[in-house]
Order: C-alpha cells, then structure tokens, then sequence
C-alpha cells in the first residue's frame, strides 16, 4: 500500500488524535504549499515518522509525473496546432 493511502488510512480511524492530526497538517501543507513545521514530525513514533517520510518521497515523484503529464499535454497541443497551420 502506497505511503500516502497508510496516511489516509490512519487519519480516517482517528482524525483528532495528535499522529492524525500530524499527518493531516503535513497533506494539507503539501496540498496547499502552507508551512509545516518539521518539529511536529518528531513528535511521532518511529514507525510513524517513516510513514511520513514515506509520504514526503511519494509526493515528491508524484509532483513529477504531474508536471511530466502536463508537459507531455502542452507538447502534444502545440503539435496538433502546428499541424493545423
């Protein structure tokens, strides 16, 4: 299971503990480019704090493939309106 789905997991079974809270502060800084403070991850047990590290890599390559995506999109357009020209 992908780090991100554990994370959602774990925050679905118990959104007001300190761990969900924790993992919700950290999706929603990745999400919104807000801050985070790095403190709070070690506030977490070991297995948690992977968890989160886990969930930073994942994001990190996702972001990738998303702008890979969106640069293979643009490419793709301009190639059909240069065709059509």
């Amino acid at each position: 299971m992908r780090a991100i789905k554990q994370a959602k997991k774990l925050i679905e079974q118990n959104p007001n503990s300190a761990v969900g809270q924790t993992f919700s502060k950290l999706i929603l800084s990745l999400e919104s480019d807000i801050e985070f403070s790095v403190k709070d991850l070690y506030s977490l047990d070991t297995a948690e704090f992977d968890l989160a590290i886990q969930v930073l890599k994942d994001w990190r390559i996702d972001r990738f493939y998303i702008g890979k995506a969106k640069a293979f999109d643009t490419a793709t357009h301009a190639q059909i309106v240069a065709v059509q020209k």
